[in-house]
Order: structure tokens, then sequence, then C-alpha cells
């Protein structure tokens, strides 16, 4: 009996730590884009490449090759790896871009 008993602590035990482990791990999975850094307009960056997080605000004078309905999430460059509207964007090493955006590194999706 005192086998039995044993062997259920360990069990019960183990099936603690794993329902833990599980938990850490969902919490620092597909949510761990939450924690990157957003492209801000002020970035120096940015700024180089009139990024807008609302591409319709683009300044069409300096930036003539913005056509209406270009946007990041249409763009090769952006990955939709984070909360819904914003993705990674590979030219700002994959920090967080709005969906809705614009910058001039735009490339049409294949």
């Amino acid at each position: 009996m005192t086998c039995m008993i044993t062997s259920r602590r360990i069990f019960v035990t183990r099936s603690l730590a794993a329902a833990g482990a599980i938990a850490a791990l969902a919490e620092t999975g597909p949510t761990s884009a939450q924690s990157q850094t957003g492209v801000s307009e002020n970035d120096p960056q940015a700024q180089a490449l009139g990024y807008k997080p609302d591409g319709t605000k683009t300044d069409l004078k300096k930036y003539p090759n913005y056509v209406s309905g270009q946007s990041c999430s249409a763009c090769a460059l952006f990955q939709s790896t984070a909360p819904e509207g914003f993705g990674s964007c590979a030219v700002f090493g994959n920090r967080i871009v709005a969906g809705k955006g614009w910058c001039s590194a735009w490339t049409k999706k294949a």
C-alpha cells in the first residue's frame, strides 16, 4: 500500500509541475510578440522610411510612390505574428508595425 501512495504522490507532483510548465510556455509562446517593441513614428529609421502607423496619413509630396490601398499587411516584408492588426516587419528588425501602416520600403506580396 505504501508503494501505491508514493506512486500517487509522485504522479500528482509531476502532473502539477507539468501543468505549470505548460502554462509558462503558453505565456511566452505566440503572445511574446506583444512584448516586442513597436515602431514609433519618431524612430530615426521610421522617419527615414516615412513610416506612418496609418498609411493614409503618408506625406504624398515627400513619398509620391505611395498608392492608396498599400499597407504593411499587404507588404512582402510583413509577418502577421502579433496581435490582430499588427505584425513584425523585416525592415525594422522584426519589430511590431501596424497592419494599416506604410513606409517607403513597401513591396507587393507575391
